[in-house]
């Protein structure tokens, strides 16, 4: 090259120093001046005259041998000329040929094959832009697995990079063996495994701080499982706001103010009777894949379907709703027979659910300093009215028309009236989460429903007499809510002193947060 240096083609290194000169390239010299060597062994033969001990430092380095004698890596780069020349001049005797038998004449055709063919391929090179496609290599083996670890992760890109090598072993092989030509690509393997041992740990370490962080944010409000469901999944959580469809639960303990003025000498044990209430009706929320999205004193707010899909998220919400009366109730048991114990007044706890489905925006609220993750909607709020109400129709768990509308053929329902809730204009109709399935399916809830449903025409037909009849029939009945057809009563009193017109279609207009009308609250 143009710095005088030449790449050798090594042969297969040979053992000097063999007994009987059986060596392919070397012979002992004493044995050439003791006259040892046949002379058809030296006859027509280059002979380069070296040494080969290891004190006399002329031992090299080489891709093929670790400390090689100088003598043979000359005698290789004679071999290497040789066997280019032979090669060069059978190539253009081979082309002749060829043109020969197209009746080019002779002298012609060895000038054509002269020019066509060049001595210089058929020496082992390493042109100069070898340097600048290694760069390249290397540059673009970085850019690709900058590309991929991210996006794809380390497996997949694994598989990519292996296929890579291999493509670039071929080359080389295809290169050097077909075309004499070298190209060094241990430094591009080299860079793409050193390049993907650092991208892939950098990946493994954010996909960690990820999920510590999605878990350290979420486990105190999600399921366990939906918890793990985030941390695998980060990108499913898309924060800054969402539209979806999704499930309420506002559930808030009724006469909070009457129970915790019993405890107004000893605020700390108020605190823990809260506290004791909440844990395990959040289980239940948690329980049933919920997402709990805050605490605001006695009350307790959650819903389904955030950060992470949940399928059948209405039905789930109503199982959450009456496993949380379930433990309410143990709660309650072990309340008073601690009370009894103690020889003190026994309040229970008695909550009130409200339960809603429809479209809303979830995603971060607040402000620059402080935001949590929650939702916003005027679903949300039809699910905190109906929290409320739920005192006024003797029922536990009021539902929205389109939360009963997924599940009424899941659970014992019971319509509750048609009703304009405070703040909102559009009228909804009402449902009281009454049982589970095998509720529905007992004979005299089904007799309580038909009843039901025909004072609930008569009332809304304005037949006042009928309605109150069938109210009081109901209300005698097993299953009846406490209260329900009082309601109704108080309300039919009332609509025969003052009458709601001709035109009226049953919506009773809330004036305030409560279901009764404002004279009657």
């Amino acid at each position: 090259d143009a710095n005088g240096r030449i790449w050798v083609h090594f042969s297969k290194p040979d053992q000097f120093n063999t007994e009987n000169n059986s060596g392919r390239l070397y012979i002992s010299a004493a044995d050439v001046l003791k006259d040892r060597v046949p002379v058809e062994r030296l006859r027509d033969k280059f002979v380069i005259v070296g040494t080969s001990a290891i004190g006399l430092k002329d031992l090299r380095d080489t891709p093929v041998l670790n400390r090689m004698p100088g003598v043979e890596i000359h005698a290789n780069i004679l071999e290497q000329i040789f066997a280019a020349e032979a090669n060069y001049t059978s190539a253009v005797q081979q082309r002749i040929s060829e043109l020969r038998q197209n009746l080019v004449g002779k002298a012609e055709a060895a000038r054509i094959a002269i020019s066509e063919l060049s001595k210089e391929d058929f020496f082992l090179r390493y042109p100069n832009y070898s340097n600048s496609a290694e760069i390249f290599l290397t540059f673009l083996a970085g850019l690709v697995l900058m590309i991929l670890i991210p996006r794809y992760g380390p497996i997949t890109t694994l598989f990519v990079l292996t296929v890579a090598g291999l493509a670039l072993v071929g080359l080389g092989l295809f290169l050097y063996k077909l075309n004499n030509l070298l190209l060094d690509l241990t430094f591009p393997g080299t860079t793409m495994i050193a390049l993907y041992a650092v991208l892939a740990f950098s990946n493994y370490t954010r996909d960690a701080a990820e999920k510590k962080q999605v878990r350290s944010a979420f486990r105190q409000y999600l399921s366990p499982t939906l918890v793990e469901q985030l941390a695998d999944n980060p990108e499913r959580l898309q924060l800054g706001g969402q539209a979806k469809e999704m499930t309420f639960l506002f559930c808030d303990v009724r006469d909070f103010t009457s129970i915790s003025e019993t405890y107004k000498s000893d605020p700390q044990a108020l605190t823990i009777l809260i506290n004791r209430l909440l844990t395990p009706l959040s289980e239940a929320i948690l329980a049933h894949s919920g997402t709990i999205d805050k605490y605001m004193g006695d009350c307790v707010m959650a819903f389904w379907n955030a950060p992470v899909d949940v399928e059948d998220h209405e039905r789930k919400a109503c199982d959450a709703a009456l496993d949380m009366l379930v433990a309410l109730e143990q709660i309650n048991r072990t309340r008073f027979a601690e009370a009894m114990d103690a020889g003190m007044e026994y309040i229970p706890l008695r909550v009130g659910i409200g339960l809603n489905t429809g479209e809303c925006v979830v995603g971060n609220m607040g402000s620059a300093q402080r935001f949590d993750y929650s939702v916003l909607g005027d679903s949300v709020n039809l699910a905190a009215r109906l929290e409320a109400y739920s005192g006024d129709y003797g029922v536990t768990i009021v539902l929205g028309e389109a939360t009963a509308e997924k599940v009424k053929d899941h659970f014992a329902l019971l319509e509750l009236d048609q009703i304009a809730v405070k703040g909102r204009s559009e009228a909804s109709t009402v449902y009281g989460l009454i049982g589970d399935r095998s509720l529905l399916e007992d004979s005299a809830f089904n007799m309580l429903l038909a009843l039901n449903d025909r004072m609930l025409r008569a009332y809304r037909a304005q037949k006042w007499r009928e309605a109150t009849l069938l109210a009081g029939q109901c209300a005698a009945m097993d299953h009846a809510p406490e209260g329900l057809y009082a309601l109704y009563r108080d309300r039919i009193d009332e609509y025969q002193i003052e009458p709601p017109g001709d035109d009226w279609d049953g919506v009773f207009v809330a004036t305030t947060k409560k279901g009764r009308p404002a004279s009657l609250s």
